[in-house]
């Protein structure tokens, strides 16, 4: 009697283990609580005004280049969080239970770390020429505004900002656009962060627990 007691305790044990599963539970969550939507919003969010930053940063002198208007990288940010919104649509869960899930997840995951070397990319770009905007000495010529680091030096670097009728607009509107664009980028590479983080923990911490739920515990081996 007291083994048949034992056995019918563990076959207990076992299955409310398997009810307290990370699948089970977020089986029953809502849909907003089992994907974090807020995630793909944010990544939308912060990419569409880092794009429009952008813009208006070009609009500012035609003459910046590509990696001072980072508006690729708001661009990417933007689909990426469609990726996101489609691993919503198709019922997320933790663990893959079918091909496109797993497809959508990976992709999802390979866009999120993508985003964030991309976002550090353009941190880096916009602070490097934020530091060198800060020495700027600026005179009009014409309809352009011509820039040195420092006026003393006859060989110092000069810059060129062409269709710029102020220089106002270089040595301060300019600057604060660059400054911003450092602050959005720094929240959208965190916010890549957390997405790949929950990906990379979803399908990690699923994979572990199973292990441990269907490995026989060290007493049952004693037992045999």
């Amino acid at each position: 009697m007291g083994k048949g007691q034992k056995g019918s305790l563990d076959k207990k044990k076992g299955t409310r283990m398997r009810d307290d599963s990370p699948g089970q539970e977020d089986g029953k969550k809502c849909r907003v609580c089992r994907f974090p939507l807020l995630v793909a919003l944010l990544q939308l969010l912060f990419g569409v005004a880092v794009a429009v930053v952008a813009f208006l940063m070009a609009a500012i002198s035609p003459s910046l280049l590509t990696r001072e208007t980072p508006h690729w990288a708001g661009i990417i940010l933007c689909l990426v969080s469609l990726v996101g919104f489609i691993l919503y649509c198709i019922n997320y869960l933790p663990d893959e239970r079918t091909s496109i899930q797993f497809v959508v997840k990976l992709l999802y995951f390979l866009l999120c770390t993508t985003g964030l070397v991309i976002s550090v990319l353009a941190v880096a770009f916009a602070g490097h020429h934020h530091s060198q905007s800060s020495g700027f000495t600026c005179k009009q010529e014409g309809e352009a505004c011509v820039c040195v680091q420092d006026s003393n030096d006859p060989i110092a670097r000069t810059f060129t900002y062409e269709g710029v009728s102020d220089c106002e607009a270089v040595t301060g509107t300019l600057r604060f656009y660059f400054l911003l664009q450092i602050l959005l980028n720094l929240v959208q590479a965190l916010i890549c962060a957390v997405g790949a983080f929950i990906m990379w923990r979803h399908r990690y911490q699923v994979f572990f627990s199973g292990l441990q739920i269907a490995s026989p515990s060290p007493e049952l081996w004693e037992k045999v």
